[in-house]
Parts: C-alpha cells; sequence; structure tokens
C-alpha cells in the first residue's frame, strides 16, 4: 500500500491528538514508504528543529524501527543511554533535544503501517497513561486508513465498464454505489472525498439534467441503499445514522419523485439519472 495524501492528513491530526492528551510537548510521525520496510518520518508537531523530518527509520533500527519490527509500542527513560535500542538516529535525535520517548505503530491488516512518536526533552519514565493516549490516537489513524483501503478497493472495482444487459454485473454496480456513497462522510481527506464522489458520478447514467429532481446528498445516499437491496435498518448502519434517519430522508425523497412507495422512488431516481 503506498503512502499517500489522506494518511498524511491523519497522521498530523492523530499528533495534535497526542500532545493534547498526553501532554508531550513534541510529536512527530510517519507511514511506511511504498515497497520498503522503513518508516519515513513526514510530520512534526511541537518541534525546535527539522532535524527529524524525512528521517527514514528502517525496521529494527531505533525506537521507532523496534516498534516497526515487534508491532507494539516500545518507549525509552533516556534515548541516547538506553540499551534497550540501537543508536543509527542519535544525532537527529539530540539535535532536537529529546530524551524520554515513545513510538507506537499503526497496525492495519496485521500489517505496522505507520508510527507515532511523542517525547520529553527530561530523562524521566512514561508513565501508563501516556502510553495508553498514545494507542488510542494511533487507532485512530488505523481505522482511518482502513477506511481509506475500503474506498480504494472500491473505486478499483467501481471504475470497470459494465454492460448494461448484464443483470448481475449492473447490481454488483449498484451495490458498488451504494457503498461509495455510504463511505464518503467518513473521508477525512477532502481530496480523497471529491474522488470518491467524483467515481459515483460515473455509475449513474448521462441524466437528462435530472428533470429538475434536486435531491438531498443523504437522500441520495439512503436511495443508494434501497436501490442495493437493503432495509432501513442495515441502510441506516451503513450510513452511522438512526433507523429514524432513514425513514425520514426516504420520504422526503419519495416526496420529491412523486414516489409512493420506496419501490417506485427508485425507479424514478434511475429514471432521472441519479441512480445507476
Amino acid at each position: 500500500m503506498s503512502v499517500n495524501p489522506g494518511g498524511a492528513v491523519e497522521i498530523r491530526r492523530a499528533l495534535v491528538r497526542l500532545r493534547r492528551t498526553t501532554g508531550l510537548p513534541v510529536a512527530f510521525g510517519g507511514l511506511v514508504e511504498p515497497d520498503r520496510s522503513r518508516i519515513r518520518i513526514s510530520e512534526l508537531s511541537g518541534t525546535a528543529t527539522t532535524s527529524l523530518l524525512a528521517l527514514a527509520v528502517t525496521s529494527g533500527n531505533g525506537l521507532g524501527g523496534k516498534a516497526v519490527a515487534l508491532a507494539r509500542p516500545c518507549a525509552v527513560a533516556d534515548y541516547s543511554m538506553s540499551r534497550q535500542i540501537s543508536h543509527e538516529y542519535d544525532a537527529a535525535v539530540a539535535a532536537e533535544g529529546l530524551r524520554s520517548v515513545l513510538a507506537v505503530p499503526v497496525v492495519v491488516r496485521r500489517r505496522v503501517r505507520g508510527v507515532l512518536y511523542g517525547a520529553l526533552r527530561d530523562a524521566r519514565p512514561l508513565g501508563d497513561r501516556t502510553l495508553t493516549a498514545a494507542v488510542d490516537a494511533a487507532r485512530d489513524v488505523e481505522q482511518a486508513l482502513v477506511v481509506d483501503d475500503e474506498v480504494r478497493d472500491v473505486l478499483v472495482a467501481a471504475r470497470a465498464e459494465p454492460r448494461r444487459d448484464d443483470t448481475s454485473t449492473w447490481e454488483q454496480v449498484r451495490e458498488a454505489h451504494a457503498a461509495l456513497r455510504a463511505l464518503a462522510p467518513r473521508i477525512g481527506d477532502p481530496a480523497l472525498r471529491a474522488d470518491l464522489l467524483d467515481a459515483c458520478a460515473l455509475l449513474t447514467p448521462d441524466a437528462v439534467a435530472s428533470k429538475g429532481i434536486a435531491l438531498a446528498p443523504r437522500e441520495l445516499d439512503v436511495l443508494a441503499c434501497v436501490a442495493a437491496g437493503a432495509t432501513n435498518a442495515a441502510a441506516a448502519d451503513r450510513l452511522g445514522v438512526r433507523a429514524e434517519t432513514v425513514k425520514a430522508y426516504l420520504r422526503s425523497a419519495m416526496r420529491k419523485l412523486g414516489a409512493r412507495t420506496r419501490g417506485e422512488a427508485v425507479v424514478a431516481a434511475r429514471r432521472a439519472g441519479l441512480l445507476p
């Protein structure tokens, strides 16, 4: 999996959270480079220098490399004096004046995808509460990367040109369309979210100006789920809202489309070019 801008955004957000929840003055981190067993430090927060920026940390080396190799959090009370780690990166760490450091791996589907670091400029042990808060920040990144992976997988499937006379293939397209629309609100990176919605548009017919019908994004999300065969409860679970909310959006969409049933609403939306 390649390093991507969306992942960098999530690392940046996690560093802000890590500093806020732990009180550590310095945080930094990065993602695994494409097809390499090393981390590239790309994000800094609270640093006084750029000595750590773009540092390539190889698996097994230093504190971060140890966290990558073991796939578990690691910490040292005094980085330069620690016998628990190797010391390939002492110069960069010393230039920033760091002493007590922790490193937490970001693990997605059993693969380390990045590392978050937190640090103090004095030598003292970091407590369990600090380490737990750092692990929680890493979990946020893991969840965001899982969503990114799901989006990219669906995008790959969605870009295949379906034959309209192939019923099973077209049903798969409708399911992909519903999945894309459900994932869109969960994407933190605006560029990736825009790409995803563009892919949604590729899956809908070349509409005739939608016949003047305009549905709100969430109304269209609900209809896409219904078109893929989801119940109200299933649509609510997929979209992360309550079933009553789904019903409200569905009623509104039906009114705009002049439909009496959910099935009629789906048919009307397809005729208007709003759904595949």
